[in-house]
């Protein structure tokens, strides 16, 4: 239906991460210091629900996936696992006498289903250039990070059961994936 710039898309991931780090860090750091508090981080799943949504599409373009309703359908899955960690961090908040690990377990399956469709489209392939295999796999492996940084919290495991640590770790994971990709993607594409 139309071209994507690739570039731009990039541009546009990391320009989202750097948005969200602005604000936390000026204007809205009052709230964000209270949702802290309160064991949840708001800027963390809207910036997360565009950006990493549009890291997928952009590995599932990769993968050969370019069908507006495969593409869609890959979009619809990653905002709903993302939404899920949300309603995580709502259903769980500090002090809590129980934790329920339903949403995670939700968003799990939902999250897993673009996947399927990368690695399917992969293994379907006559050919498919050796950047792609590097793009796929890290950002596989980096993607499922932010879910066991999740779990560790709310297991409390070890240093995660001090939210803090846990939200200092998806900073981290989050600078690298998006670091990453930009790398592989100009590297791989871009550069040639």
């Amino acid at each position: 239906m139309f071209e994507v710039s690739v570039g731009w898309a990039v541009a546009i991931v990391l320009a989202l991460a750097g948005l969200d780090q602005l604000l936390t860090a000026t204007s809205a750091r009052g709230l964000y210091e209270r949702d802290l508090q309160r064991g949840i981080n708001r800027f963390r799943w809207v910036e997360y629900s565009v950006s990493a949504t549009l890291m997928v599409i952009l590995i599932s373009f990769y993968s050969g996936i370019t069908s507006i309703n495969a593409v869609i359908a890959v979009a619809g899955a990653n905002v709903g696992m993302i939404l899920f960690g949300w309603i995580q961090e709502l259903m769980n908040p500090p002090g809590r006498a129980t934790t329920t690990m339903l949403p995670f377990w939700f968003g799990t399956i939902v999250g897993i289903a673009p996947w399927i469709s990368i690695w399917l489209n992969i293994f379907g392939s006559a050919t498919v250039p050796g950047f792609v295999y590097g793009i796929v796999v890290t950002q596989l492996i980096l993607f499922f990070s932010f879910g066991l940084n999740q779990w560790l919290q709310y297991r409390g495991v070890g240093k995660w059961t001090d939210y803090s640590y846990g939200e200092k770790t998806y900073l981290v994971l989050s600078l690298v994936a998006k670091s990453l990709l930009a790398w592989q993607i100009f590297g791989g594409s871009l550069a040639g």
